[in-house]
């Protein structure tokens, strides 16, 4: 997989290939963290469902609080509902991310955003912490989306997904690693249901896919 960045606003990924799609187990997970900064904020939380690609359903969860290196400020403690006395006693990221390796083994992992995020801050905690990155392939969302509907110039947010494919997200609770992993399963999950309607059964990105990057809000 390649990631280039080409401004801003935008980045071209290329070298993604997913074969035998129904076949593959996929896990689906989100990261929290102290902050939008990638290459400098810590992770507070990991999330994840593992998704079986045939049956679309929920076959393991796996959630945690992780002790971040700095703490976390107090507009993430709202934006989240996880606060610093939360974390305190934790486990670091070095002790809990052999159990998320250990459930993601086998699997394609899936994000929202996450080439612009969640890849990014697990490779910088992963060599700040001296621990070997995932070796498993890793699908965006968005730019899975992107794919099959080249024709959208949207920015491909969590909310526009939500609202292009109709998806009920009233039970789920935003901005927790579970929770937001299972809402991204819900997308996927239509995301796979497109693909077998198109008789797609192999995934090829080889020519660079250009996607937009989400605009983060100002956090008050």
């Amino acid at each position: 997989m390649k990631i280039e960045p080409i401004s801003d606003a935008e980045y071209a990924v290329s070298g993604v290939r997913i074969k035998n799609i129904r076949d593959q187990t996929f896990c689906v997970f989100d990261l929290e963290a102290t902050g939008p900064n990638e290459a400098e904020d810590s992770i507070i939380q990991i999330g994840g469902i593992l998704l079986n690609g045939r049956s679309k359903t929920i076959e393991k969860t796996f959630e945690t609080l992780v002790k971040p290196s700095k703490s976390i400020p107090e507009v993430i403690e709202r934006l989240t509902g996880i606060y610093n006395k939360e974390v305190e006693g934790a486990t670091g990221l070095s002790e809990i991310y052999p159990e998320f390796v250990e459930f993601s083994k086998g699997s394609i992992l899936v994000t929202q955003a996450g080439y612009e995020f969640d890849w990014p801050l697990l490779h910088n905690e992963c060599k700040r912490n001296g621990l070997t990155m995932l070796p498993n392939t890793i699908m965006d969302t968005k730019a899975l989306f992107t794919y099959l509907f080249p024709e959208v110039n949207e920015i491909i947010s969590t909310n526009f997904l939500i609202k292009f494919f109709n998806i009920d997200d009233s039970d789920i609770i935003r901005h927790t690693a579970l929770g937001d992993s299972v809402l991204i399963g819900r997308i996927f999950i239509e995301l796979l249901k497109e693909l077998e309607k198109r008789k797609i059964e192999e995934i090829h990105m080889d020519k660079p896919l250009i996607i937009k990057r989400v605009k983060l809000q100002k956090l008050l």
